[in-house]
């Protein structure tokens, strides 16, 4: 993806509200599931990670290998995710 297509991405997620929520429990397979089902549905989506700073680098990065999204943006606490839905 280019810079140009990123900046688009992240124009349209600034109206977004985050869809998932990752507290207290960390990345579990049923916060995987719920960023599957939103991905498919949405293609672009945020997702606020209540984490430290490391941390949540590590879960965002978790996240783009289970599910096959693409980081966009992360600011503070708020990771933009994008995958293209085929069936759109």
């Amino acid at each position: 993806m280019n810079s140009v297509d990123k900046k688009q991405l992240r124009a349209n997620a600034h109206t977004l509200k985050p869809v998932v929520m990752i507290g207290q429990s960390g990345l579990t397979d049923a916060v995987l599931a719920e960023i599957e089902l939103a991905l498919d549905s949405h293609e672009l989506i945020k997702v606020k990670i209540r984490a430290e700073r490391d941390e949540r680098k590590l879960i965002s990065e978790k996240i783009c290998g289970a599910t096959g999204a693409e980081l966009i943006q992360s600011i503070g606490q708020i990771a933009v995710l994008y995958r293209l839905n085929p069936k759109k």
